[in-house]
């Protein structure tokens, strides 16, 4: 597979890694972005990997709480010019208020909920086919939760990071931890509710790692560490990890000097849940290679 400047360049975005670096792993990766991405964390250690992620779809999340229930949503776009269009904003407004009040299943439900906006209706659905039509650029509900029988706090971050935290206690306390979770972008309450799929994977690239440093040391005629010091060096990583994506051991980012598990004991408040949307996440959006294509049109028209 052909390594274009554009996915070097995505990969650079993505990892802060050297250019040549990202070329040689994608190289290595035969093209896959997530392979080369881990294995510049092999290389490299963290650096790679505790650069943001670059976030490649458009969008809004938004909140809606009415009589002790609440949903967040997230609705996407192709352009960031349509997440300022006030008749799109009117439609995610619309989704996350009647998903309060109807209560639907699932995304296709969402779209039978009722609802009239520029001339089209009677349905969310409708309106929003209407809307493709009227601004020419396609939309999606995308995801959604709906919140009840708990204490709520929410924080928005503009209109691409949203948070909800179901919770007991203070609610200054509890949309602090909404604020942080939206900064810190934890996976999970407790270390041992993070994914084990998260975990094997940072345990593979500690492990990978090791052997490398082993390989460099033997090269540059240095002593090599012991199975069980390595061993532990990759449990000690491992551990590591699991606090830095933790919410409650994670430090708190209004005080460092404790973390917010202990800063939710002083506030005697309990934190059940967390929910996190950041518009895009996971989808992947196409990156046109502009220079390729155009050579592709140019060698086209001379064999014709």
């Amino acid at each position: 597979m052909a390594i274009t400047a554009s996915m070097v360049a995505e990969l650079r975005a993505k990892t802060a890694a050297p250019m040549m670096e990202c070329k040689k792993a994608l190289t290595e990766a035969e093209g896959n972005m997530d392979k080369a991405e881990e294995l510049l964390r092999v290389k490299l250690g963290n650096k790679a990997g505790k650069a943001a992620s670059r976030i490649t779809a458009e969008g809004v999340v938004a909140f809606h709480a009415e009589g002790g229930v609440g949903a967040l949503v997230e609705v996407n776009c192709e352009t960031d010019f349509v997440t300022k269009n006030d008749s799109f904003l009117a439609l995610v407004n619309a989704v996350a208020q009647g998903i309060v009040k109807h209560n639907p299943a699932d995304v296709a439900a969402v779209g039978a909920m009722p609802f009239s906006l520029d001339g089209f209706g009677p349905t969310i659905e409708d309106v929003r086919k209407g809307l493709i039509g009227k601004i020419g650029e396609n939309m999606s509900v995308r995801r959604f939760k709906r919140f009840a029988g708990a204490q709520l706090a929410s924080y928005l971050h503009g209109t691409r990071i949203g948070v909800v935290v179901e919770y007991e206690g203070d609610e200054t306390a509890a949309k602090d931890v909404a604020m942080h979770v939206a900064a810190m972008k934890p996976v999970s309450l407790s270390s041992a509710e993070v994914p084990a799929e998260l975990v094997a994977k940072e345990r593979s690239v500690a492990a990978a790692k090791a052997a490398e440093d082993a390989v460099k040391a033997q090269a540059e005629g240095k002593p090599v560490q012991s199975a069980e010091i390595v061993a532990k060096r990759i449990d000690g990583g491992v551990q590591k990890y699991l606090k830095e994506v933790s919410l409650f051991n994670q430090a708190f980012v209004k005080n460092d000097k404790q973390t917010v598990e202990q800063m939710l004991k002083e506030k005697a408040t309990t934190v059940k849940a967390f929910t996190l949307y950041v518009v895009g996440e996971g989808i992947e959006k196409k990156v046109d290679d502009f220079a390729a294509e155009v050579a592709a049109q140019v060698a086209a028209a001379k064999a014709a």
